[in-house]
């Protein structure tokens, strides 16, 4: 009998779990995104998960918990309650922050499970479309004439396009003053102003100052050039090489979700991703896809940490 009664509760535990996944999401799905508004992590979420949400036939209610290289954002769904209706967007930043901090409130690896990957993009050092520096190597003559004097904003300690910075100011041999903000459209509002002198913006974000003249471009941080930008070289082709790195972006759910809720969330994500409206959307403004199962990104997003703790003290930063 009590084999039985045993049995019993698996069959009910298997078919509520089916049945689960089948009517999910039957109410709003909460998005955390870990930067601010107009930020690349923003515009490409917005993109995808707009689509997403005419399968799902509820919205995603967009929150944006900008800060401290997007963790804030990450810890808010860390604590969540893990049923698939709170989920988060972040960059690559969440792979870079286990090394550049020295504690986090959550653990990357314990307390996330990685859903789907979103698009990957290069970031696009630009300087005021005023600014003196015509070329990449006109900035590092610059730069290295006067140590320190060359102001470079970034969106925040941990984020992809500080974590750019490193590695372009230590393949270059120079000095600067980083001056970090909460995202790029305050660091592109900075650079407008003439109070940082240059940036690596994260391609998606930077395009409409580039194309509507109000920033200059001077090189991409990825190994070829982007179509979108195809008159701007690489930095290895403008004269610094070692500087590459490509800005990605992903979802995540907290741990113990249920894994036929995130095989749906994966499975609806990569829908859209493959959608044409959707693709020409992120290849306008510089994405590039990547496709790739719960458990190839989870793979490849600790093969990114164990990347950037190398980087990081290659680079010589201390955690924070």
């Amino acid at each position: 009998m009590d084999c039985l009664r045993n049995l019993g509760f698996l069959f009910l535990a298997i078919f509520s779990s089916i049945s689960f996944a089948q009517t999910f999401p039957n109410k709003p799905v909460r998005l955390i995104i870990s930067f601010t508004p107009g930020s690349s992590t923003d515009i490409v979420a917005r993109i995808v998960m707009q689509k997403v949400s005419e399968y799902w036939g509820q919205p995603a209610v967009i929150e944006n918990r900008a800060g401290a290289g997007g963790s804030i954002g990450s810890n808010v769904v860390a604590t969540a309650a893990p049923d698939g209706y709170t989920l988060l967007v972040n960059s690559s930043a969440h792979a870079v922050n286990p090394a550049i901090f020295a504690k986090l409130p959550y653990d990357t690896l314990k307390d996330f499970i990685e859903v789907v990957p979103l698009t990957v993009q290069p970031n696009v050092l630009v300087v005021n479309s005023t600014s003196p520096y015509k070329t990449l190597m006109d900035l590092v003559n610059a730069a290295k004439a006067k140590p320190g004097a060359l102001n470079f904003g970034h969106a925040g300690i941990g984020s992809g396009t500080h974590l750019n910075t490193e590695r372009f100011i230590a393949a270059a041999g120079m000095q600067v003053t980083q001056v970090p903000f909460k995202g790029t459209p305050e660091v592109i509002a900075a650079l407008l102003s003439d109070s940082v002198d240059c940036y690596w913006s994260p391609i998606s974000a930077g395009m409409s100052a580039i194309k509507g003249g109000r920033v200059r471009a001077l090189a991409v941080s990825s190994a070829k050039r982007n179509p979108t930008l195809p008159e701007v070289p690489t930095t290895g082709e403008a004269g610094v090489r070692g500087a590459d790195s490509p800005l990605w972006f992903g979802l995540w759910a907290p741990a113990g979700t249920p894994a036929d809720v995130v095989q749906k969330i994966s499975a609806d994500v990569r829908r859209a991703l493959a959608d044409a409206g959707v693709k020409e959307k992120l290849l306008a403004l510089g994405n590039d896809g990547m496709d790739m199962s719960p458990v190839e990104f989870a793979k490849f997003v600790r093969e990114e940490i164990d990347t950037y703790q190398r980087v990081i003290k290659a680079a010589g930063i201390k955690p924070q």
